[in-house]
């Protein structure tokens, strides 16, 4: 009976030191597991005992970073991840895999490239590159005592957490420890302020101090959270503000009274060398975060630095607020590719008849000689016999075809008339193919521009100079750019995608005729604004415009005939395409959040 009692006595103390039944006693402890960020790269940390190994794979939809360690048992009282986004990490999950293995998944929204380490103590360490975010930690309560135990502090580890201030009271938590993050609940009804502070710095572990003017009582319940969420909640719906003290200790208080003692306090100077923001910039943007009337900051061209003058605490939320803007600006390359195609067919056809006797002809077509000099007549002289027996007559005499690729002509006399025809036949086929290619990089969101062309001189009369006596007409003369440009300003995205703003034109300069007309100068330009993928080939501009010109000239009635209308008709059918397409390939050359 009484090893009965004795074996019921032990359960507990068995379980608690994770021994089961049929498992050997594995030689490593998972105690703990932190994610953190710092300029630009994440890190999850893995405390494990020595002689631990750690195998990794990657998972899937969604992707997932698995980690097997192996021979280790999760440590006692191990808290489970609180499900907020940091950065691309969605999720952390700690199981106990099999009797001596411990699986960590890593669920991300989009898998990075990492590193993962394993230092000699045995301590796993995964970096990857991601934005700034709010650390986590999960430590078993052995690990929490002797962390506490090292550093004298009786009951509390502090573990930095930044919290972001996303309420428009003044909670000043930027540089207050997190601590422990041990969710649980509260219920608070009418219950004293003071008291309600009192219970969370138990819970916390930290010391927190109320100012002599925070009364009044608390009513709120909050369920399965962690104490830093509690006292920002406590906070907001009393309209506190808190600050973290020398030796770790919170203060309490309305923000005027908090804000007194930032104008008592006394200064201190730092100076923050910037790797890559300008420290000018920098300056404007931290503007707002200085003491008022007391604060400063002073930009260094010549180091690129800042010079900052404040309170100790307010220089520490500076400089964290610094160091997650100060992140290496990627470089993006654009690839452009910009194909013009300009296409005309032209098909002319025509038929001239002319009728004339030696008597009586038309000069207009055919140039007969003059009988009493031999030569021929001048084209604008017609001879026509007055009298009336003769007959002469020519069709479509004005028709031309310029450049004719055939040119046919038919005489014959019938009687005393002499009927000759002209047939002229012309098919063209003109085809303009243009491809560009413009490549530039530049740096997020800052704009650059290519350019490949050609500047061409014209001359502008002035029209007011002409009709005065002994001078000559003043002419200007005026550049015109033409060719290819692409102007781009890129954006990346938090999650790595690429906006652009786009500008891209093509134009070619044509002389009219006359050099004094000037010019025609055809252009192609698309403005764009477009989202894409890193790599992802994007259509930002297509046009096809096609003109179909038909025209024909004949002899009434005879040209409408059937089969034979084209016998005595002159007919032109022109057609005229333009296709343009424009493509932009945006690439990312290096990570925004490497070194």
């Amino acid at each position: 009976m009484m090893l009965r009692s004795l074996s019921w006595a032990l359960l507990p103390m068995l379980l608690g030191t994770g021994f089961h039944p049929g498992r050997t006693a594995p030689e490593g402890q998972v105690s703990s597991v932190r994610l953190s960020s710092t300029a630009g790269t994440a890190k999850l940390a893995i405390a494990v005992d020595r002689g631990v190994t750690v195998h990794s794979s990657r998972l899937q939809a969604p992707d997932r970073l698995v980690l097997d360690l192996e021979p280790a048992l999760v440590g006692d009282e191990l808290s489970a991840y609180d499900g907020q986004h940091r950065g691309n990490v969605a999720d952390i999950r700690v199981r106990q895999f099999k009797s001596n293995v411990v699986r960590i998944v890593v669920e991300f929204d989009r898998m990075p490239d990492y590193k993962l380490e394993q230092s000699p103590d045995g301590t796993v360490t995964v970096s990857f590159a991601d934005k700034a975010f709010e650390s986590w930690g999960a430590s078993t309560r052995s690990t929490v005592a002797a962390a506490n135990d090292a550093a004298g502090n009786s009951g509390r580890v502090e573990r930095p957490v930044i919290v972001s201030e996303a309420s428009t009271v003044p909670v000043r938590l930027g540089a207050i420890k997190q601590g422990d993050s041990t969710r649980f609940d509260v219920n608070w009804d009418k219950t004293d302020i003071n008291d309600a502070l009192n219970q969370l710095a138990l819970r916390s572990g930290r010391s927190i101090v109320p100012g002599k003017n925070v009364t009044g009582t608390v009513s709120m319940t909050i369920k399965n959270q962690t104490w830093i969420n509690i006292f920002r909640a406590l906070l907001e719906q009393q309209g506190l503000s808190a600050t973290e003290m020398a030796g770790g200790i919170i203060r309490v208080d309305s923000p005027g009274e908090l804000g007194k003692l930032d104008s008592i306090e006394r200064l201190t100077q730092t100076v923050v060398r910037l790797n890559y923001a300008k420290a000018a910039e920098m300056a404007k943007n931290i503007g707002g975060m200085l003491t008022k009337n007391r604060g400063s900051a002073v930009p260094d061209t010549s180091t690129n630095s800042l010079i900052i003058v404040d309170t100790p605490n307010r220089v520490a939320e500076i400089q964290a607020f610094i160091q997650g803007l100060d992140l290496k600006t990627p470089t993006i390359s654009i690839e452009a590719k910009l194909i013009f195609v300009d296409r005309t067919n032209l098909q002319q056809l025509g038929v001239k008849y002319d009728v004339g006797t030696a008597n009586q002809f038309f000069n207009k077509i055919i140039q007969r000689p003059d009988p009493r000099t031999g030569e021929d007549f001048n084209p604008n002289v017609d001879v026509v016999n007055l009298g009336g027996n003769s007959v002469s007559a020519i069709t479509n005499a004005d028709a031309l075809i310029s450049g004719s690729a055939l040119d046919l002509v038919f005489s014959t006399a019938i009687g005393g008339f002499s009927i000759t025809s002209f047939l002229s036949a012309l098919e063209q086929v003109e085809l303009t193919d243009v491809e560009a290619h413009p490549i530039l990089h530049t740096l997020d969101n800052r704009q650059a521009q290519i350019i490949s062309g050609e500047q061409t001189p014209v001359r502008i009369i002035d029209a007011s100079s002409f009709g005065q006596a002994n001078q000559a007409p003043r002419a200007n003369v005026q550049f015109k750019e033409t060719g290819i440009k692409l102007t781009a300003t890129p954006h990346v995205t938090a999650n790595r995608q690429i906006t652009m703003d786009l500008d891209v034109e093509r134009s070619s300069i044509q002389p009219l005729a006359a050099a004094d007309l000037g010019f025609n100068i055809p252009i192609q330009h698309a403005v764009s604004k477009l989202l894409v993928n890193d790599g992802e080939t994007a259509v930002i501009a297509g046009l096809t415009v096609t003109t179909v010109t038909k025209n024909r000239t004949g002899i009434p009635l005879l040209s409408s005939l059937p089969f034979l209308g084209n016998l005595f008709s002159f007919s032109t059918s022109s057609e005229h395409r333009q296709d343009l397409i424009i493509l932009v390939t945006p690439r990312i050359m290096d990570d925004p959040g490497g070194n």
